[in-house]
């Protein structure tokens, strides 16, 4: 942390020798007058905007651009619903930010001088990098009206420009916003940043059916247009696809919660299981072909559990965040014995808030929490003594890392407040995008390896 008001040292001369340490959040403490400063070489890239009102959820669409894009400067699409001061106000948003700038991530790492330093100098700043790409990030919104504010909105993913919506008005609606991406699609990156005029848009579909709004909404990845919709009673209810545009919504609900569902997901590998988690402390998974009851119900921690998320690449591991700041991950394989937790982490002392694996490594997953920190866990990783021992002779113990701090941590992201939810981008190895009550960051971590296929 540096103290505001002060000017930068201009030689090292003029700097005290500190000794350096690790920064815990929620642990350490900052002396008034002090603030915590972001260090850039962290990050491949680290870009933050807002698009006017808080966004409580948005999603990442999927794109025609490449399916594994390693080069900058990049470009994404998303989708974003507001919560505005009036309800009057709110609308869905539809942006895409493009120019997207970092550092190129080096195939062979570089020779070192002999003091340790690269031969050659290093250029990937990111204000070299922005003027190398032709200026900084370029935002393009479309706003669409949306009656009361957007609890959470969903993309389909095989067809991306299909979304669902809850709204706090107690509605789900489906909307087509096909012709807002092809506009972005086709409008220049130096076109204007923003476009404060809110369209009027009928969607294809608004269901009334639930007895509260929710938050719960997940599309199926292997059904295309199957949904299922869950509300803060206790009531999950089915979509069927009946065309492109409509959807036959089974009126009888699910029902084996005995509070509000929080969040659903589908199996990544079965077409009828899905998973529900709720505010009574339990998950559920469902299989909807044997009717409206549980087909499994686990106690699944302490307090609500707010978010789940099932793993893509290891269709047996399903993690969940909870209120009490906790979150662990299950091994669905072993519920048969019993005791099904794999891994439990009391590291957040605030809820959890959203939660996800990556879809490029299945040991990983990023996890956000009210304390304003965004985490990464690598859950194949081990503290290894030897290796710690022979780190601080290299650098003389001047780390002085915590040693509490969980081996699988990866990495910490701050600098955002009030956390609401993350998503990696399927499309693009290793950047996170999320959203909080100041707005959206961009980040890729720079120790986030992710292998790149073999034909690049």
């Amino acid at each position: 942390g540096s103290k505001k008001g002060e000017g930068s040292a201009s030689s090292n001369q003029s700097v005290p020798a500190v000794e350096a340490k690790v920064w815990q959040p929620g642990v350490d403490k900052l002396e008034e007058g002090e603030e915590l400063q972001c260090d850039p070489s962290a990050y491949n890239s680290l870009h933050a905007f807002h698009i006017g009102w808080p966004c409580l959820s948005f999603d990442i669409l999927r794109d025609s651009l490449g399916l594994v894009r390693t080069e900058f400067p990049h470009t994404v699409y998303c989708v974003s619903g507001t919560q505005a001061e009036k309800s009057s106000w709110n609308s869905i948003e539809i942006f895409k930010m493009s120019n997207i700038s970092g550092k190129r991530r080096e195939l062979v790492p570089k020779k070192k001088n002999e003091d340790g330093s690269d031969m050659e100098s290093d250029s990937s700043d990111s204000d070299e990098d922005d003027e190398e790409n032709g200026g900084g990030p370029v935002l393009q919104v479309r706003k669409v009206f949306h009656e009361g504010g957007v609890n959470r909105i969903r993309a389909m993913r095989q067809n991306p420009h299909i979304c669902a919506s809850w709204s706090d008005t107690g509605h789900v609606q489906v909307w087509d916003f096909s012709t807002h991406l092809n506009a972005l699609a086709e409008s220049d990156s130096d076109a204007t940043h923003g476009n404060s005029t809110v369209l009027n848009q009928d969607p294809l579909v608004k269901f009334s059916g639930h007895k509260d709004e929710g938050y719960a909404i997940d599309w199926s990845p292997l059904v295309t247009g199957r949904l299922v919709s869950g509300d803060c009673k206790n009531c999950i209810h089915l979509w069927e696809p009946a065309s492109d545009s409509t959807w036959n919504i089974d009126s009888k609900p699910f029902v084996g919660h005995t509070a509000s569902v929080e969040d659903l997901q589908w199996s990544p590998t079965e077409p009828y299981v899905f998973a529900s988690c709720s505010v009574d402390g339990h998950i559920a998974i469902w299989d909807t072909r044997l009717g409206k009851s549980p087909a499994v119900n686990i106690k699944a921690h302490n307090a609500d559990v707010n978010v789940i998320t099932w793993n893509s690449l290891a269709s047996c591991m399903l993690a969940s965040g909870s209120d009490d700041g906790t979150f662990s991950i299950r091994d669905l394989r072993l519920l048969k014995e019993g005791d099904s937790v794999v891994a439990h982490f009391e590291y957040h002392k605030h809820p959890i808030t959203s939660i996800e694996w990556s879809p490029h490594e299945a040991s990983t997953l990023a996890v956000s929490s009210s304390d304003n920190q965004l985490t990464i866990w690598d859950l194949s990783l081990e503290r290894d003594e030897e290796e710690e021992a022979e780190f601080k002779a290299k650098t003389n113990e001047q780390v002085n890392a915590p040693t509490d701090l969980p081996p699988q941590l990866l990495f910490v992201h701050q600098g955002q407040k009030d956390l609401k939810e993350l998503h990696w981008h399927t499309q693009i190895p290793g950047m996170v995008i999320s959203t909080a009550a100041d707005g959206f960051n961009i980040l890729m971590p720079s120790n986030i390896e992710t292998p790149l296929p073999a034909n690049i």
